[in-house]
């Protein structure tokens, strides 16, 4: 398969994102996606993204394969956001009319959930920007996967940065993508957490962005009942095996009922047991009722939780923070799970070196 765009011919590889800065000055027809249940990186670097392209002239269109937490919909541009699920076939018709998708924070299409069939078979240029290992390069025209980034945010601010665009920075684009930034690296504790991430923190400074603001956005509009379900998990749900320096913590549906959780609840629940002392491997796994029970994973140090994942629980992600599945019930699901640990006694059993 090849792809023709102003008049160039690509073969059905992907290439660099360099090459598609170019491209830039002719405004063309794009839909922005993100994966399923997006967070605040993902929501807030294709918001970033649309809101940047906007000023270039471009007719942008941000699709949610899901619905997303409430915490996030104060940011620009989140009410003109098109949840795939709800709006099936005005989501199909943009897709489908689209010259450019561009697929930010997953790097296979399986991670949009009921979107991806529809992602897979259109015929636009599809460009990748994204941190996650192992991307599914031939999917994609253009793209660049960067796993040392702190987050996809931090690369659609290089992506305008880098094709000379700087200037068209705001305070609504840096507002998005300082959202994401600041979330996915723990506000700004995380390894990831390079020189380059206080640059371009700088940069939305000098912009006039407010981030104290963002950040009780972001952390302090819990519902009454979110804090009673963390109190709840962490209380009756954790258990701790210090012979491992690992915790886990196992929600069943019926703490969601009870609880009346909502997407986003549940979010940043793993990061809890790692304030643990001594603590290097954090896990939980959650029952939705779906065909499968969810997991994440969370690291300190050396341990790499993505092999973990990739190894047992059909997962991936990155070297301190990944996700997997378990299609057994959820006592089977902690079962397998503790007697996998046995492999990596050796890794886990040695303290964690701050």
């Amino acid at each position: 398969m090849t792809i023709l765009i102003e008049n160039r011919i690509f073969a059905h590889s992907m290439e660099a994102i360099t090459e598609f800065y170019p491209l830039l000055s002719t405004p063309k027809n794009v839909v922005i996606t993100m994966h399923q249940k997006p967070d605040g990186d993902a929501l807030g670097s294709t918001l970033g993204l649309s809101l940047f392209l906007r000023k270039l002239g471009y007719k942008t269109h941000v699709i949610s394969p899901t619905n997303w937490a409430h915490f996030l919909n104060w940011l620009p541009g989140c009410d003109n956001v098109i949840e795939y699920e709800t709006n099936l076939a005005v989501s199909t018709k943009l897709v489908n009319e689209a010259d450019v998708v561009f697929c930010l924070d997953f790097n296979v299409f399986s991670r949009t959930k009921n979107m991806a069939p529809l992602l897979e078979n259109s015929k636009a240029v599809k460009v990748l920007i994204d941190h996650h290992e192992e991307p599914q390069k031939d999917a994609f025209q253009y793209g660049i996967s960067d796993t040392h980034k702190s987050s996809t945010c931090e690369m659609v601010y290089d992506f305008i940065v880098d094709a000379g665009y700087s200037g068209l920075i705001d305070l609504d684009i840096a507002t998005c993508l300082y959202t994401g930034i600041m979330t996915d690296t723990g506000a700004f504790r995380f390894p990831s957490t390079k020189a380059s991430v206080h640059q371009a923190v700088a940069h939305f400074k000098q912009i006039g962005l407010n981030h104290t603001a963002i950040h009780e956005r972001i952390y302090d509009s819990f519902r009454e009942t979110r804090l009673r379900f963390l109190g709840n998990a962490l209380l009756n749900r954790m258990e701790v095996l210090y012979q491992f320096n690992t915790a886990v913590m196992m929600i069943p549906r019926t703490d969601l009922i009870h609880f009346n959780t909502q997407t986003g609840d549940t979010e940043g629940l793993v990061n809890y047991m790692l304030a643990l002392e001594g603590i290097k491997f954090a896990a939980i796994v959650i029952d939705r009722d779906e065909n499968a029970r969810k997991w994440s994973f969370r690291s300190k140090g050396a341990f790499d939780v993505n092999k973990f994942a990739r190894a047992h629980f059909d997962g991936g992600g990155h070297k301190n923070a990944a996700g997997g599945l378990s299609r057994e019930p959820l006592d089977e699901a902690i079962k397998k799970f503790k007697s996998v640990l046995d492999e990596y006694e050796a890794e886990l059993s040695e303290p964690y070196q701050y």
